[in-house]
């Protein structure tokens, strides 16, 4: 079993940066696949971003140029950096895990969910 916590949401305004943080448990972090999806109100649960236990990255276009995943296989960490916030990215933001080396971009493929953390962005 694999238990993700996210950390690090608030309110922000336009403009800004945040980095959420995912501590996830469990002794083969490294091999699965991490990613960060959000939900908005009303709306379906959004991919956003992948990293592969290898290390590679895929991006959603919404966020391409403007969010970065990294992980630390050492400290069992997944991170989230968010630069140029918009109000539209408003929603919960959750972390998830695939017990695979690779993971696509469908809700559906991932086994474990953090309990999401809030990111409010005001105009």
């Amino acid at each position: 079993q694999v238990q993700l916590v996210e950390s690090g949401g608030g309110l922000v305004q336009a403009g800004d940066s945040l980095r959420l943080s995912c501590a996830a448990s469990g002794r083969t972090f490294s091999n699965y696949t991490m990613g960060w999806f959000r939900q908005a109100p009303g709306k379906e649960r959004e991919f956003l971003t992948i990293v592969w236990g290898g290390g590679t990255t895929i991006y959603a276009d919404s966020v391409k140029g403007r969010f970065t995943i990294s992980r630390d296989n050492a400290k069992n960490m997944v991170y989230l950096q968010m630069n140029s916030l918009k109000p539209e990215d408003t929603a919960v933001y959750y972390c998830a895990a695939r017990r695979s080396w690779f993971g696509g971009s469908s809700p559906g493929d991932y086994d474990y969910w953090g309990q999401g953390t809030q990111v409010t962005v005001s105009s």
